[in-house]
């Protein structure tokens, strides 16, 4: 078998294409092949697709390829230009690249491999490309995909924020509980993120007011975007978040005492992490500290930690008077962060309440923060937020490229 017909083979390239030629290059370690058609060849109208369109003109393209081994592989081909009767001069689209793309399909899905498993910029190194030109071809097989997903069935939403970077700037990322998969990602965590998510949500089947059960924490901005925007949805204060609310109260009871209790020093963990989630190093100290004996302020705020801990356990119709005794033991506490955070509890108890009909938590946005804070990693020195943003429906959008990507 000639070198042009094997290549040829592993192009898959149908008439009228064919290699016309290769040149190697050990010197500077390329391979170039050269793709060409025969002379009088038709083509369809890439437009209206009409048959037997007679070519007007040409244009010498260049695509990066696949490594050839260890050697950098290029496609040259004359382009042709048709001239349709109905549609005028168009451009024929070519069957190993898509349109604007300096690269072929195979190397594209290749970088789509890649780019679910590592950084950007290590991709860019490894293939010897510019990072912004695989951030526009990431871009464009996500959007693609994106734009084929249908969220008509959807109807249980989670909220969350991650920080896109250090400070105060947030992404806010929309969950479909019931599918586990990010929906929406936008840049800020005010309420207008829940009114853009809506607009998305529309494009893509959804009716807000198909949206019953909502799940986020207790950001007010929040609270008003759902309002606003999702008026049918009941909504679910996250257990997690509500849960640490009440630990970042024992730990700040924590921090003032240990200034007179030198003792307390270093035991934050001891605290606030769950008894089976201890080390044994922080078990021995939670043991010494914990008895009544030393009367510690700490220890009676931990002790409140674990019985609002048990509510989650409780059965639902006995849910609100356990809690509203919890409440009422954090008002009489004498601690000022327990009291402070009873206050926010009963501030938005309804919400908190609800888990007990809905039984919807941000557990699976939680799940999904691993392969966020994996896409900022594999984001690492992106240049926008829209590139995170892109990252994170990479990584956690369950996006099904067979529907985009030619077969």
């Amino acid at each position: 078998m000639r070198d042009n017909d094997l290549f040829q083979l592993a192009l898959g390239l149908a008439e009228p294409w064919f290699v016309e030629r290769t040149e190697f290059d050990r010197n500077r370690g390329t391979l170039d092949i050269y793709l060409d058609f025969p002379r009088g060849a038709k083509f369809p109208c890439p437009e209206c697709g009409a048959d037997g369109c007679g070519l007007h003109d040409t244009d010498d393209k260049t695509w990066r390829h696949l490594n050839f081994f260890e050697h950098r592989t290029y496609l040259h081909a004359r382009t042709p230009r048709t001239r349709c009767e109905t549609c005028g001069v168009r451009t024929v689209a070519v069957p190993w690249s898509r349109a604007g793309s300096g690269f072929t399909l195979l190397f594209e899905a290749l970088v789509m491999i890649f780019a679910k498993e590592m950084p950007v910029m290590a991709i860019a190194a490894l293939v010897g490309e510019w990072d912004t030109l695989l951030w526009r071809m990431i871009h464009h097989w996500v959007d693609q995909a994106r734009s084929q997903q249908d969220f008509s069935q959807v109807d249980k939403v989670g909220i969350d924020e991650t920080a896109s970077r250090r400070g105060h700037n947030y992404i806010s990322v929309f969950v479909d509980l019931d599918r586990s998969g990010a929906i929406f990602a936008t840049e800020g965590k005010d309420a207008a993120t829940v009114h853009r998510f809506v607009e998305d949500f529309q494009d893509h089947g959804g009716a807000a007011e198909n949206v019953k059960e909502v799940c986020c924490d207790m950001s007010p901005a929040f609270i008003r975007g759902v309002g606003d925007a999702l008026p049918e949805a009941e909504l679910t204060f996250d257990k997690f978040h509500v849960t640490r609310i009440v630990n970042d109260a024992v730990d700040q009871v924590r921090r003032a005492e240990q200034k007179d209790r030198p003792e307390l020093k270093g035991s934050r963990y001891s605290w606030i992490k769950n008894e089976e989630n201890l080390s044994e190093r922080q078990a021995a100290t939670l043991e010494a500290l914990s008895v009544a004996s030393l009367n510690l302020k700490t220890a009676r705020a931990w002790r409140m930690r674990l019985a609002f801990q048990d509510l989650y356990r409780q059965p639902g119709e006995e849910a609100e008077a356990y809690v509203r005794q919890w409440l009422a033991w954090a008002a009489r506490s004498r601690l000022g962060p327990m009291i402070k955070a009873g206050r926010t509890i009963r501030n938005h108890l309804a919400g908190v309440l609800r888990w007990f009909q809905s039984h919807i938590n941000n557990g699976v946005l939680e799940g999904l923060n691993s392969l966020i804070q994996s896409a900022k990693a594999r984001a690492r020195g992106y240049r926008t937020t829209g590139n995170l943003i892109t990252a994170v429906y990479l990584v956690a959008g369950k996006l099904d490229f067979d529907t985009v990507y030619p077969q």
